[in-house]
């Protein structure tokens, strides 16, 4: 009795599991840079720039890589949702987009969360071992970020920077 009812749940959980993979996700990738990437408005070395595709770009901008299994659910719907919240948070294809108050937060933030090793996640960290950052690259991102908050800062009023109370 117990291996008929033990034989019956396989079943219907293989059977989901087929079903499932027919719901899939709208993919994360847009054909070359956005007209609004952050490359367009401010100079990304090639140093940095590389940093960023190997490092940032799978979840913070138009362009991931999809990993094999990515293509399977319900790990395919955890990347997504994942990739989403990313964007939210910063997208560095739609950076032009952004209030130059945000763009110069959105700049102090990444340097902290590099040097905080709070970014790239953990997570992430897992599968795709180059992307984790050495203390040289951290270096490189954060003078690049200086730079550019430096650049900002000379460009625009000091009260534009700093949120309103």
């Amino acid at each position: 009795m117990f291996k008929k009812i033990l034989k019956r749940v396989f079943q219907v959980l293989l059977l989901a599991f087929i079903i499932i993979q027919f719901f899939r996700p709208e993919k994360n990738k847009a054909e070359g840079i956005s007209n609004n990437d952050i490359s367009k408005l401010y100079p990304v070395p090639e140093d940095v720039g590389s940093i960023l595709k190997t490092s940032c770009y799978d979840c913070h901008s138009n362009n991931t890589v999809y990993p094999w299994y990515a293509n399977v659910q319900p790990v395919a719907w955890w990347i997504g949702d994942h990739i989403e919240h990313a964007k939210k948070d910063l997208d560095f294809s739609e950076f032009t987009t952004y209030s130059i108050r945000r763009q110069y937060r959105k700049l102090e933030e990444v340097n902290d969360l590099v040097k905080k090793n709070e970014m790239p996640l953990d997570s992430y960290l897992w599968i795709h071992k180059d992307a984790k950052l050495s203390d040289g690259q951290k270096l490189i991102i954060a003078n690049w970020v200086s730079s550019l908050r430096d650049s900002i800062k000379a460009n625009y009023p000091a009260d534009s920077l700093v949120r309103k109370k």
